[in-house]
Order: C-alpha cells, then sequence, then structure tokens
C-alpha cells in the first residue's frame, strides 16, 4: 500500500499548535562580524550541568558562523522587543545598529532590555534533518521581571497568567434559572470600570466635581480648545452631557476659560487639577500592575483596545485636532 505524501504545510502548522517564546541567537563570526538571528527553537536540556539547545536550519547563511563559534548568547525577549524580533528574522546587515551592547563574559554579543539572557559555550552539534541542534552549557544568565514575547500559529501573542484556581466574583453560583450571571462580558467591563471610578470619585468629591466635569478637564488636557458641542461629541459614549450650567461651574471655578468665540480651553489651573486626577488614575493603574502582574496588565490593555476599535460606533478621535465649529 503507497503511503500518503507527507503535508509539511499542515505539519508546520500542527506545530505552530505549541506556543513558544521569542529568541535571537547572537554569535562573533571568525572575521570578528556580529552576526544574530531570530529563533523559537530554544529549550532546557539539563540542569546539571546547565544546557540549553536550539536549532537552526542548513540553508541560513549564518550557518558557517555558528559552526565556526565557540561561545553564542540567547536572548528570550520581552513584551517590547517584537520590533527587534522582526529585524533579527529578516535578512540582511546592519542588525545590530543603534543598539548599546552590554559586556558579556565572550566576544558574542549581548543584548539589552531582555527578559532572560543565557551566555553559553558551544558543547555539540548534532544534525537534525534540514536543521542543526546546537547544545551549549551555560556559563552565565541574568533575568528581568518583563513579560516575554510569544509566539503561536505563525504570529506574536502575549501571556496571561491562569490562577491555580477558577477566579469568582460572587461566593454563591447564579440560580440556574438566572441568565444574568458573572461571566457576562458587559457586567465584567462595567463593574471593573465603576469599581476604578469610584476609587477616582474621592478625588472628584474633594473638588466637588461630577463625573461629566472630570470628562470634560480630561478631553481637553488632550485637545487645545473644543466648542460645548465638540465636548459633548467626546463624552457622550459615557451617558452624561455637559449643559450650560456646568459650563458655568467650570467657569467659576476657574478650571475653563473661554477663547476664540464659543471655544473653551483649561485654565492653568484646570491644567493643574487634570493632572491630579490623572495621577490618581496612574496609581491606581500601578496598583493593579502590582496585583495581576505587568505581563497581565499589558494583555488586558491589548485586548480592550481590540474591544474598544471593534465596537467603536463612530466616535471623534480624542488625540486628533478638532477643527474649530462655527
Amino acid at each position: 500500500m503507497a503511503q500518503a505524501e507527507f503535508d509539511t504545510i499542515a505539519f508546520r502548522n500542527a506545530l505552530g499548535s505549541f506556543t513558544t517564546g521569542v529568541t535571537i541567537i547572537t554569535a562573533t563570526a571568525p572575521d570578528g562580524t556580529p552576526v544574530g538571528l531570530t529563533a523559537n527553537s530554544f529549550n532546557s536540556v539539563s540542569l546539571d550541568p546547565p544546557m540549553v539547545l536550539w536549532s537552526l536550519a542548513k540553508t541560513s547563511l549564518s550557518v558557517e558562523a555558528f559552526n565556526e563559534t565557540k561561545h553564542w548568547n540567547v536572548h528570550v525577549l520581552s513584551q517590547d522587543q517584537q520590533d527587534l524580533s522582526n529585524t533579527f528574522a529578516a535578512r540582511g546587515e546592519n542588525k545590530f545598529e543603534g543598539i548599546a551592547l552590554d559586556n558579556g563574559i565572550s566576544d558574542a554579543p549581548l543584548l539589552p532590555d531582555c527578559s532572560a539572557r543565557f551566555q553559553c559555550k558551544n558543547i555539540v552539534t548534532h544534525d537534525g534533518g534540514d536543521h542543526l541542534i546546537y547544545i551549549g552549557e551555560v556559563l552565565k544568565f541574568d533575568q528581568q521581571t518583563l513579560p516575554p514575547l510569544v509566539f503561536q500559529q505563525g504570529q506574536y501573542a502575549m501571556t496571561a497568567r491562569k490562577p491555580w484556581e477558577g477566579v469568582a466574583i460572587s461566593s454563591e453560583p447564579s440560580s440556574p434559572q438566572c441568565s444574568y450571571n458573572e461571566d457576562l462580558l458587559g457586567y465584567l467591563l462595567g463593574r471593573s470600570h465603576f469599581q476604578m471610578l469610584f476609587r477616582m470619585r474621592k478625588v472628584f468629591d474633594e473638588q466637588a466635581h461630577e463625573d461629566s466635569h472630570f470628562f470634560a478637564l480630561s478631553v481637553l488636557n488632550i485637545q487645545a480648545s473644543l466648542s460645548l458641542e465638540q465636548l459633548n461629541d467626546h463624552i457622550e459614549y459615557t451617558g452624561h452631557s455637559l449643559a450650560d450650567s456646568d459650563i458655568e461651574f467650570l467657569l467659576n471655578q476657574d478650571l475653563i476659560e473661554i477663547c476664540d468665540g464659543d471655544q473653551y480651553q483649561l485654565t492653568d489651573h484646570g491644567r493643574e487639577t487634570s493632572l491630579v486626577h490623572i495621577a490618581q488614575a496612574k496609581a491606581i493603574e500601578e496598583e493593579l500592575i502590582e496585583k495581576l502582574g505587568a505581563g497581565d496588565v499589558m494583555a488586558l490593555k491589548l485586548l480592550l483596545k481590540r474591544l474598544i476599535t471593534s465596537t467603536d460606533p463612530g466616535l471623534p478621535d480624542l488625540w486628533k485636532t478638532q477643527e474649530h465649529t462655527k
């Protein structure tokens, strides 16, 4: 019976189901030229002695350099190093241009700001089909608390830590007859928003501000000046709006001033007040990072940005300069 032809594309796609980190391997060629490439084939081999491995396609232009070097470094990239990964994944020269390298224990280039780095001495190279497998002894390593960049199904991804036990908001499960439960996305988004805003309201209460005043000051902190109509265009999605009485209050509090006809802008006092609001919001965010971890917060921000762009009803761009209405 004839064996069916092996589908290498499907095989590669299946391998993509295995999520990996992203690394850059560096070395110095015999002529002194620094070489480096992006790889996700990195793995641990042994703890005692400490050994790791990675593999390189035999068709790579860097094969000769890695075959002849005695040392190479493995850099586990952080989430902020996607551009660096792309640079070293492409063929070409000057990959190291503009990078301030750290000093290592060998002549192999040592990249900064990585989640982890392993400085290795090559022990043995094995044949692995269309790849070469390099096994090295780890001579020195270091690690930073930076969330790692990961790769899955042919694209970059982000990690989010999964707790050992499930997370429940309520101590009691919802009734089977109740269709409204704590897993509803709208409930989760709404509750998290109002819980964070609840902390902010302590500052608002001290200043006798309504939520709409906070929104108005925040928008004017970004936009140079806006009319009442433009302000409401920016904040109407919150369920709040500004009336003439709100504008009068902000004027009397010396938080805004009239400029260019029907336009309003922050006064110096208004800008200082807005900065107090921002400082409080950042303090709450720092507490959140402390509790959830920087990686989870970065993943949360990315998901929220995707959600916002996919559900945007056509709101004005907050960071785009608005034309004055006449």
